[in-house]
């Protein structure tokens, strides 16, 4: 049995038989490559074959170039593939016009080996950086909702509040980059139940003494799980584990912290959860309204949350509802 050939999948685009001759020789060794002579053909081909990347030529007979990458870039199964034009036309006008179609590169002709390479390479290493990044993302969500579930909760918990701390983020003054951190690192918070007896976790009545010491080791075993990281997503994450029953005035726990002590991801996330149990339906509990949950926000303002959060959450709260209502728990 031979091995499957792993090579990225090229596919090269080009109506003069040279020219995709030329980049086969540059090519062949280090991908696989598919051929096009026209752009109805490469459009069947990049649906069939979904290469990790297009090399297409501009100036073709019947659909040219930047046709075919609009086509591309409209269809949810070819959209996310990068696609590099290869060609002679060279001013401003024409790579605008071929950046506005959704291309990432442009090389010239005639072409450079060494630019060839060199292009596709690093393309191929944004598709793999999106992907692992893509995968990563998915299996942190999986992580938030495992902890959600063992817990008697929902997914759509954990996406409501994530995406209610987006918003309160931003009211904060992150910049976007960092509030979608935040929103892929929020799903964690309660990562740390997976630890705790389900004995203690799904009691029906009320806990003892005993049980509430239990329950409240869940943000350092929370803390233990993400592990300790110098900077990204899990780090984030770790820190809001560990923070996000903390409250302001020094009463919550693990460590008693209190006010600006407590990370400030933590305490965006507090609210964003609590907000969201408080509207939702539990077996011990009935929904509150949207106005019985503000009010309890503006109660614990300076309490159990941060005060000047519990403001910006409050001057968000059209954008908060329109995410609830999106994530309902019957969608």
């Amino acid at each position: 049995m031979t091995k499957s050939d792993k090579r990225p999948k090229l596919l090269l685009v080009d109506d003069e038989p040279a020219n995709l001759q030329v980049l086969r020789q540059v090519l062949q060794d280090d991908y696989r490559l598919l051929y096009a002579r026209d752009g109805h053909k490469a459009l069947e081909l990049a649906r069939a074959e979904a290469p990790q990347l297009i090399l297409l030529d501009v100036m073709m007979p019947g659909l040219s170039g930047l046709d075919v990458c609009r086509t591309l870039k409209a269809q949810q199964a070819t959209a996310a593939i990068p696609v590099i034009f290869v060609t002679a036309l060279s001013d401003a006008q024409d790579e605008a016009q071929g950046f506005e179609a959704g291309a990432v590169d442009y090389i010239g002709k005639p072409i450079s080996p060494a630019t060839v390479r060199a292009r596709v390479r690093t393309h191929l290493q944004l598709v793999r950086a999106e992907t692992l990044l893509e995968t990563r993302l998915q299996i942190v969500m999986c992580l938030g909702r495992a902890a959600e579930y063992k817990d008697n909760e929902t997914g759509w918990h954990v996406l409501r509040m994530s995406h209610y701390s987006r918003i309160l983020a931003l009211a904060a003054g992150y910049d976007e980059a960092d509030a979608e951190d935040l929103m892929h690192a929020a799903p964690m918070h309660d990562v740390g139940k997976i630890g705790i007896p389900d004995a203690v976790l799904q009691k029906p009545g009320a806990l003892d003494e005993r049980e509430w010491e239990i329950m409240r080791r869940h943000p350092l075993i929370g803390a233990e799980i993400l592990g300790a990281h110098q900077s990204g997503l899990l780090s984030i994450a770790s820190r809001i584990a560990q923070g996000h029953h903390e409250k302001w005035d020094g009463s919550g726990y693990p460590h008693g912290l209190a006010g600006e002590d407590i990370p400030l991801e933590a305490r965006i996330v507090a609210i964003a959860d609590v907000f969201d149990a408080l509207t939702s339906v539990r077996p011990y509990k009935a929904a509150w309204t949207v106005e019985q949950a503000a009010s309890h926000l503006r109660a614990q303002a300076g309490k159990h949350f941060d005060p000047q959060l519990v403001v910006l959450f409050l001057a968000n709260l059209p954008a908060i509802i329109e995410v609830r209502e999106r994530f309902l728990e019957a969608g």
